[in-house]
C-alpha cells in the first residue's frame, strides 16, 4: 500500500478514538464526579529513504501515528451543594469504594441511598464500604455520618464503567467527606466542543489525503495503461 495511504488511515484511525473519547466526555458533562480521559498520540517511527541509483541515505519520513494509551484526568472537579443527607463528595485525593458484583471498584460519585435493608449504596445498588471495608448502615434518622465512608488511596486507577474505578487499594487517603454535596463532572464542555472540532478537522483533511492519493494512482494507472 502506499505510504501516504497508511500515514493518512493511521491519523484518522487516531482522531476517530479522540473523537469517540469528546463524545462521551459530553455525554457526561453533568454526571458527578465524572473524570476525562483523552488519548495519547505518539509516532510509528521514521522510515529511512534512500537514493535508489546509488543507495545513499536522503532522510527519513515519518510513517503516521498510533494511539498508545488513554489519560485520565483526575484533578477535583467542583462542589455542589444538594442538601441530600445521603449525598457525599470528597475534598482532596482519594476515591469511595464500593462492593460490586465483580469485586471491589472505586469511585469519586457520591450519590447514595438507603436500600431495602438499611445499607448505604450507589445507585447501582453497590454497598458503600467503610475505612475497614464493611457495608455502612443508615441510621433511624437516615443520615450516616461522613466519617463512616472510608476514602481510598487507588494505585494505578483505570476507567470502567457506572462511574467506577478498577485499581489497587494503598491505604487510607487524606480527602475528606463532605456531606450534602456531590463532585461536579471534570467536563469543561467549552474545551471539550473545541477539541472535537480540531479532531474532526484532522479527521477530515486525512480523507482529503487519502481522495487525492487514490485520484492521483488512478492517473498513473491510466498513462502506464495508454503507453502500453
Amino acid at each position: 500500500m502506499d505510504l501516504g495511504l497508511n500515514i493518512a488511515s493511521a491519523g484518522m484511525l487516531a482522531e476517530q478514538v479522540q473523537e469517540d473519547q469528546l463524545s462521551n466526555d459530553l455525554a457526561n458533562a453533568s454526571t458527578p464526579g465524572y473524570k476525562p480521559e483523552s488519548s495519547v498520540q505518539q509516532s510509528f517511527g521514521q522510515l529511512l529513504l534512500y537514493n535508489t541509483s546509488n543507495g545513499q541515505a536522503v532522510g527519513s519520513i515519518a510513517t503516521g501515528v498510533e494511539v498508545s494509551k488513554g489519560v485520565t484526568d483526575l484533578v477535583q472537579g467542583p462542589l455542589q451543594p444538594t442538601g441530600q443527607p445521603l449525598d457525599f463528595a470528597i475534598t482532596g485525593s482519594g476515591f469511595f469504594a464500593v462492593q460490586t458484583p465483580n469485586g471491589v471498584q472505586y469511585t469519586r460519585d457520591g450519590r447514595f441511598s438507603r436500600n431495602t435493608q438499611g445499607l448505604l449504596v450507589n445507585q447501582f445498588g453497590d454497598t458503600v464500604l467503610s475505612p475497614n471495608g464493611n457495608p455502612i448502615r443508615v441510621g433511624a434518622s437516615g443520615t450516616v455520618p461522613p466519617s463512616a465512608l472510608g476514602v481510598f488511596n487507588v494505585r494505578n486507577p483505570s476507567q470502567l464503567g457506572n462511574n467506577n474505578f478498577s485499581g489497587t487499594a494503598a491505604g487510607l487517603a487524606a480527602g475528606t467527606v463532605q456531606q450534602g454535596q456531590l463532585e461536579g463532572s471534570g467536563i469543561n464542555a467549552i474545551q471539550a466542543m473545541v477539541k472535537m472540532e480540531a479532531a474532526l478537522n484532522a479527521y477530515t483533511a486525512g480523507q482529503r489525503t487519502i481522495g487525492t492519493i487514490s485520484q492521483t494512482m488512478q492517473e498513473s494507472a491510466s498513462t502506464v495503461a495508454r503507453i502500453l
